[in-house]
């Protein structure tokens, strides 16, 4: 029995498809809603802190909805991996720079070294979860 529905997509796929998007939707909307937090962690070699948090945010607001519909599915998908690589320093500034968040509740102000290394390899996960959608397979029929 074939379990296969949009797209080509199994049902788990279309599952995760739709988390991976929301997440990133919502994600995207917290650039807009506290911008302050996402400037902290952009590298100081980076010209226009506040302009790029923007742009990352609306690039993840875009994308995120992007790969929840067939016909864009894989074109956001690859700009979902583009965008993860492109972020990726800035995982590593937070990583290697002890920076303390303001503006986020006192639990989350000072995220531990194991927190900001263990992020690194996971952002190999993220990847890997939105390059699974570039995929010819997951294309629209």
């Amino acid at each position: 029995m074939d379990d296969r529905i949009d797209g080509g997509l199994t049902r788990l796929e279309q599952s995760l498809l739709y988390v991976m998007g929301v997440l990133y939707v919502v994600a995207g909307l917290f650039h807009f809603v506290v911008p302050a937090v996402y400037v902290q962690v952009v590298p100081p070699v980076f010209p226009r802190p506040l302009a790029l948090v923007y742009l990352s945010g609306a690039a993840e607001i875009l994308l995120g909805v992007g790969v929840m519909y067939p016909r864009t599915r894989r074109l956001a998908a690859w700009g979902l991996v583009v965008l993860l690589i492109a972020v990726f320093p800035a995982n590593v500034y937070m990583a290697t720079h002890d920076v303390v968040l303001d503006g986020v509740p006192a639990w989350a102000r000072t995220p531990s070294n194991a927190a900001t290394w263990a992020r690194l390899p996971f952002q190999l996960v993220l990847i890997g979860w939105a390059w699974w959608y570039t995929r010819p397979t997951h294309d629209a029929d």
